[in-house]
């Protein structure tokens, strides 16, 4: 099906059209948008603080939230957290398929486990039947660093063939019992496998592919990769739920996440923060100035465009065309309000007044 830009554009690209599932109430695949999508790293066993980092992470744009069952303990702990999740939670299961079980009993909204993983037939029969039974689906989850030694010794190593072929094998199990509520992620830390893995997994089957690349690293260098790997998997129309996975507090993964679809044209949420890099032009404390703003608007989910720009060039120019912009320069700045200007400042205040107006701006429209 054809995508449309935000401002009603068609982009050259087709996404592919996946079958839908749902996640308790949010679709996942089919017409549905591109999902966001995180983990807790809080101990599961602690269920008030693993609430209060989804609810955090809800406040920043989180749509489903996965979270880890170590053992049985944690999966007592699931009931409370189900029940008061402000969003859909994913329970995150290896090995041992009675955690996989008493996740069905607490409500769980979906499974992260791979059947092939979890014991004899027997193990995975009583799996697949509770999830049918709930209606429960099941993502299968390959990471290149747990590709079984069989297929790595055929493929010669954690190849992008050697994902998907781990990932035929679970897949495999659930078809040969009729059950197709399933999703699918191939998550490598080498954004060129990830990319080629699930570029080949869309030719193979339409289930709802779950994007990231995987290990990504610290804040920068996982955004910088994640920016990258999700980006083109996206534009070229693979993906129905992303993760940008850092090293770091999960809540950070959002911003980055919602400016990948954001500037793909897919999704928008919160404000768009233009600012410029700065040179030796520059005669305010732009980063400082801009940092502030950005704390100030983290949590808005209000769509408009913000401009905080440093020098007399760029500056006017940029911040005429945002809704509402700032453009310092020595000792001054000009504050436009959609296109006109409404106020000029004294650099020594330009901060606290940019901040009323902004907030100004958000109680007036």
């Amino acid at each position: 099906m054809k995508v449309c830009r935000l401002d009603g554009n068609e982009y050259c690209m087709n996404r592919k059209l996946t079958r839908e599932i749902k996640i308790g109430s949010v679709g996942i695949g089919g017409d549905n948008p591109v999902r966001v999508q995180s983990m807790t790293n809080t101990d599961t066993r602690d269920p008030d603080k693993t609430l209060a980092q989804i609810s955090d992470l809800r406040d920043a744009g989180c749509e489903v939230v996965r979270v880890a069952l170590p053992d049985s303990e944690a999966a007592e702990s699931l009931k409370k957290i189900v029940a008061e999740s402000p969003i859909p939670v994913i329970a995150d299961i290896h090995f041992d398929h009675r955690l996989a079980l008493k996740s069905i009993e607490a409500g769980v909204h979906g499974l992260r486990l791979n059947p092939g993983n979890i014991g004899d037939e027997s193990k995975v029969n009583r799996v697949v039947d509770a999830a049918r039974s709930s209606g429960t689906p099941i993502r299968i989850g390959v990471n290149s660093g747990s590709v079984d030694k069989r297929i790595l010794k055929k493929f010669g190593g954690p190849k992008p063939e050697a994902m998907v072929a781990s990932a035929m094998e679970h897949i495999h199990l659930l078809e040969d019992r009729k059950f197709d509520l399933i999703k699918i992620s191939l998550k490598s830390s080498s954004v060129m496998d990830t990319i080629t893995a699930y570029s080949l997994m869309s030719e193979k089957r339409n289930y709802p592919l779950h994007i990231g690349v995987t290990e990504a690293g610290t804040p920068i260098r996982g955004a910088a990769k994640s920016g990258v790997g999700l980006g083109i998997l996206l534009y070229h129309g693979i993906g129905d739920t992303l993760r940008v996975s850092i090293t770091g507090e999960p809540v950070d993964e959002m911003l980055v996440a919602w400016q990948i679809l954001r500037s793909l044209g897919l999704r928008q949420r919160g404000p768009e923060i233009v600012s410029c890099p700065t040179c030796g032009r520059t005669e305010i404390d732009l980063v400082s100035l801009t940092t502030a703003v950005e704390k100030r608007l983290r949590g808005v989910e209000k769509v408009f465009c913000v401009a905080v720009m440093g020098c007399v060039v760029n500056g006017p120019g940029e911040a005429r065309e945002a809704d509402i912009g700032l453009a310092g320069g020595r000792d001054c700045g000009i504050i436009f309000k959609k296109g006109r200007i409404v106020r000029k400042i004294r650099g020594d205040s330009l901060l606290p007044e940019f901040i009323k107006e902004i907030e100004s701006f958000l109680n007036l429209t």
